[in-house]
């Protein structure tokens, strides 16, 4: 997310000093993405021997980065200035042949500040 966003994200209910004039509605962006076989071996030995899983720091801070940057792009479509009450949520989705996927999801409420 770029610093030059030209809208205000927060997980408060609220912005101190600033108040809510208009309530545009929820807004939400997800990023699913696939987990490479080769990098969920390689987490799983390094969880073993101790350390941190920095391919799947990587990913995991892609993932949030799109599926905030699709929620800001929703809450501007709606003409925005903010979203309050900001949510992450990271889930791992099983699919049939025994793999998974990372899906994270940002949800908040796009408003009007003053």
């Amino acid at each position: 997310m770029a610093k030059d966003t030209p809208i205000l994200v927060t997980t408060t209910p609220g912005v101190e000093g600033r108040r809510i004039v208009e309530y545009k509605g929820l807004v939400g962006g997800d990023a699913i993405l696939g987990a490479n076989m080769f990098r969920d071996m390689f987490a799983g030995l390094r969880d073993l021997v101790g350390g941190r899983a920095g391919s799947y720091e990587k990913v995991l801070r892609g993932a949030k980065t799109q599926a905030l940057e699709d929620m800001i792009e929703a809450a501007l479509e709606r003409g925005a200035n903010a979203i309050v009450g900001v949510d992450l949520d990271y889930e791992t989705v099983q699919v049939q042949d025994g793999g998974a996927m990372l899906m994270v999801s940002a949800s908040g409420t796009a408003v009007v500040i003053e």
